[in-house]
């Protein structure tokens, strides 16, 4: 959080003694907080929070770029948010019906990790590194194949058992290591349920999945790809970040919610339904 802190108090073009001024408090607290030393209490934290509001700074972008990392020699550095933290080695043990099946999940970018985990009590946040050396990857692209992937392990196909369409999804990521595949985030959360309950073509869910800024997910379907996952930093988030993350989350997915929209109306007449495609027509 100390990078955070002194993010925000640049953008506000402050000096320590400036910015202590302003949130009530003293300059050795705000250069304790930038140092680490200590952590600004929940008071001081709601302070900061309507300081960013009042000045319209652009919290969550700050938010963002605090928890980056810089790449080193050529490796993959990936992001991971859990809902009270890694207990034991890293395993691929995440729900069965996620987007791609039990897993490690790992996003490319800090913001999917951070906003699905904004919600818990108690969350972490981290860094990881993947050795892709001797992986074998699954790449999935914005197409019908992520989403029909997607509503396999979702169990949307369950009525289609034993037909040709469910066994190649069944089987599509069998002898891989790494599923690589767009995410499937909060602004896409409503678009996929319309294509599941049969009132949206793939047409039109393939236009809304492009017109959206989806960050890449990794996922570690294999005891293998988890043990070549190294955890670079862990962070708890704190009550300023989750207040933040919490507003964007909604934000984000009234923003997806409206594009989609628009493109539904465009591209409702094309395509074949959800219920069609199980079919094979």
């Amino acid at each position: 959080m100390k990078i955070l802190i002194k993010e925000i108090r640049l953008a506000a073009g402050m000096n320590q003694e400036q910015f202590a001024n302003a949130l009530g408090t003293t300059p050795l607290s705000i250069n304790r907080w930038e140092n680490g030393k200590t952590a600004p209490n929940k008071m001081a934290q709601t302070n900061l929070y309507n300081f960013c509001k009042e000045r319209e700074i652009d919290l969550a972008q700050l938010i963002v770029e605090s928890k980056s990392a810089a790449a080193e020699d050529g490796k993959l550095i990936l992001y991971h948010g859990s809902k009270k933290g890694i207990i034991g080695d890293i395993a691929p043990i995440s729900r069965n019906e996620c987007d791609f099946g039990a897993g490690f999940y790992m996003g490319t970018t800090t913001l999917q990790p951070l906003t699905l985990v904004c919600n818990e009590d108690k969350p972490k946040f981290y860094t990881v590194e993947l050795d892709m050396t001797g992986l074998k990857v699954l790449q999935v692209d914005i197409g019908i194949d992520w989403a029909m992937l997607i509503a396999y392990y979702r169990k949307e196909m369950e009525d289609a058992k034993g037909t040709a369409v469910y066994e190649k999804y069944a089987k599509m990521a069998e002898g891989y290591d790494i599923i690589v595949g767009y995410i499937a985030n909060d602004r896409m959360y409503t678009e996929l349920s319309r294509f599941f309950n049969k009132t949206l073509t793939d047409v039109a869910l393939i236009n809304c999945l492009s017109a959206l800024d989806l960050g890449k997910q990794y996922v570690a379907i294999s005891e293998k790809a988890c043990k070549q996952i190294k955890i670079i930093n862990e962070e708890p988030l704190s009550q300023l970040e989750l207040a933040m993350l919490k507003d964007m989350s909604v934000a984000r997915r009234k923003e997806g919610v409206a594009l989609a929209d628009e493109i539904e109306i465009k591209y409702r007449r094309e395509g074949k339904f959800f219920d069609e495609i199980l079919r094979g027509e």
